[in-house]
Parts: structure tokens; C-alpha cells; sequence
């Protein structure tokens, strides 16, 4: 395993943590509310950094979202990333990625997807879709969505198209949500049969490093606030106790960002991913949450204000936690694949054990 960004990650990574530092500011997000930040989406499509997903890959997209993390910034990357330039770039057609991936690098179209909605959408013979989605992330900002049907089959559906509702949702972070109803509306046919899993996988990974980035930033606020606050005479991070959860705390952010490095990698290089990307969201899910409540404990009656940095990662950490799914869930699916890799009756992949 090698986890060192290349020469091109290491830029990109660099760059998207000046523009987030530099534009994702509190006083912006507030003024942001649940909508996005049309400034600072139109300064990383500007830098390329939409459009360079496709070059840097999954683990180039994860360090990106950490630095998106970190601030909490009010933009849909991560979706259209993950559910837009990724799949596109990897199970589009030549058509299709000449039609939609240069639109998608320059802001023009923005992407989403409802995952996980398996089971939720059908598909008629003549590709048109019918169902409904309670909750989509940054739907009300997308142009484009990406939606399985009942035999994991994707489309993609123009949210201006016939036959398509979106309805304002409120979710528990900021996240410009919305409920999706498709009453026969036409869609466009996304790759073949292990196109699903695949997606699935890579967004999971991409949502994991997400909150890696999340966690960092609510660990670096806990640090700088126990390190000037003073109790006693003495700043509040020399007590023992305050060191301890901060640890907790640090490690748990390592957790996550270390397997969810390690489920890009795997996915880049072409590896078997699925146990680990079911790992990295699990420790995204479970440490996650973990962390986002030690930052805003950390900081004492100041983290009880709604008002506060701080609470933006509590808000966001456990967004993700309910979206990448409850780690009971994970484990679940986990121990499914464990202990049955390979559905009766299918080929074993040549060079894999059983």
C-alpha cells in the first residue's frame, strides 16, 4: 500500500484547502444558510478543481473533500464528484463523457445522487423511472441526479425533465436537500451491470474522507479553544481529562482518514474494495459522530451555542453519520459479504480465493 499523493494530488490538495480556508469563512456560511456558495463554487470550478477529479482519481477526490471538511464549505462537491465526474469518467459512454464531463468541470451542471435508494426506483422497459426518494443531498442545487432502480441498473435524470418533483427537505446539516418524486420521467442508462456496486463503493469512500476532513477541523477548533481558555489560571487543555478525550478524539480522525485512504487506493489500483470501503464508512459512521460530539463537549458551555464554528462540524459529522448509514447497518452488510464474498453460483474473479 502507498498513500503518498502523487505531484498533481499534492497541488490540487493545496490549492482547494487556500480557496476553502480563504472563502469558506463563518461569517460566509452563515450568510449561506442552507443554500450553497455560488462565489466559491465559481472559484473551484475556476481552479480546475472539479474537472481534475477525473486525473487525481479517488484518493486525489478524498484529500480534496478533507480539505472541504475542514471547513464545512457550503458547496456541492462532494456530490457531484462522487456521483457526477467519477461515474461519468469510469462507466459513461464516449458520447457521454464528451457530452456531460465537460460541463460538469466547468460548474455548468451539478450533480447528485440518490443513493442509497435501491429498491426505492423502477425502470419500464423505455428507460422511463417511477418512485420516490425522501431525501437527496444537495438536490435543489443539481441539474443532474443519479438514481439505481430495483435491478441496480443507473440513470441519470435531468431534474428539468417531465415527470420529475423536487421538494424542499431540511436535513440535520445544511445540505440544500430536497425529497425526489419521479412520476415516469425519462432516464439515461449509466453503465452496465457492476456499474451500482462500483459507484456505491467510491462514493462511500469519497463521503468517508469527507468526514475525516470534518473531524479534523472540529479536532483543530477543540485545540485552539482548550489551549486559550483558562481555568484556575491554567488553559483548560494542561487538565488530564481534557487531554484524554482530545486523544480519543485524534485518533478516531486518524481511523478514518487512514481506511478511507486505503479504500481509494484499492479502488484506483483496480483492487478488491468492498470489505474496505464498508470499513472506512463504518469508522466514518461510528468514530465520526464520536468526534464532532468530544469537539463540541470540548468546548464547555460555547459548544452548546448554536451560533458557534464548532457546531457546524456537529451538524455535518452526524449528517454523514446517518447518510453513509448507522454502524450497525454497516457491520451487517459487512458480515454479509465476509462471510459469503461470492453469491452462489457466480464465477470466482481469476486470481481471487473463495
Amino acid at each position: 500500500m502507498d498513500f503518498h499523493p502523487t505531484e498533481e494530488q499534492s497541488a490540487a490538495a493545496d490549492l482547494a484547502a487556500r480557496i476553502f480556508r480563504d472563502l469558506a469563512t463563518h461569517e460566509r456560511l452563515a450568510a449561506a444558510g442552507t443554500g450553497s456558495d455560488a462565489e466559491l463554487w465559481k472559484a473551484l470550478t475556476a481552479a480546475g478543481l472539479i474537472a481534475a477529479v477525473e486525473e487525481v482519481g479517488l484518493l486525489g477526490l478524498v484529500l480534496l473533500l478533507e480539505e472541504q471538511g475542514r471547513t464545512t464549505a457550503q458547496v456541492p462537491y462532494a456530490a457531484t464528484c462522487a456521483y457526477g465526474v467519477l461515474p461519468v469518467a469510469h462507466h459513461g459512454s464516449p458520447a457521454q463523457r464528451a457530452r456531460l464531463l465537460p460541463a460538469l468541470g466547468t460548474g455548468e451542471a451539478v450533480a447528485t445522487g440518490a443513493f442509497p435508494a435501491r429498491g426505492r426506483i423502477t425502470a419500464d422497459p423505455d428507460g422511463r423511472l417511477t418512485g420516490t426518494v425522501p431525501a437527496v443531498p444537495w438536490l435543489r442545487d443539481a441539474t443532474h441526479i443519479l438514481v439505481p432502480d430495483t435491478d441496480g441498473a443507473l440513470w441519470f435524470v435531468t431534474t428539468d425533465a417531465p415527470g420529475v418533483r423536487i421538494s424542499p427537505v431540511e436535513t440535520t446539516a445544511p445540505w440544500a436537500a430536497g425529497a425526489l418524486t419521479l412520476a415516469g420521467a425519462e432516464g439515461e442508462r449509466l453503465g452496465g451491470p457492476r456499474a451500482h456496486d462500483e459507484v456505491l463503493s467510491a462514493a462511500r469512500t469519497a463521503f468517508a474522507g469527507l468526514q475525516a476532513g470534518v473531524c479534523a477541523g472540529s479536532l483543530a477548533r477543540a485545540v485552539e479553544y482548550t489551549s486559550t481558555r483558562e481555568q484556575f489560571g491554567r488553559p483548560l487543555s494542561t487538565n488530564q481529562g481534557v487531554m484524554l478525550r482530545a486523544a480519543d478524539a485524534y485518533m478516531d480522525t486518524e481511523a478514518i482518514r487512514v481506511t478511507a485512504y486505503e479504500a481509494a487506493w484499492r479502488i484506483d489500483t483496480g483492487l478488491p474494495a468492498r470489505e474496505h470501503t464498508l470499513t472506512a464508512a463504518w469508522w466514518a459512521s461510528e468514530a465520526g459522530k464520536r468526534v464532532v460530539h468530544a469537539g463540541q463537549h470540548l468546548h464547555g458551555g460555547m459548544g452548546a451555542d448554536l451560533d458557534h464554528p464548532v457546531h457546524r462540524h456537529f451538524l455535518w459529522g452526524r449528517q454523514l453519520d446517518a447518510y453513509l448509514g448507522c454502524g450497525s447497518e454497516l457491520l451487517a452488510e459487512l458480515g454479509a459479504l465476509v462471510s459469503d464474498p461470492v453469491p452462489a453460483g457466480a464465477a470466482i474473479p481469476e486470481g481471487e480465493d473463495a
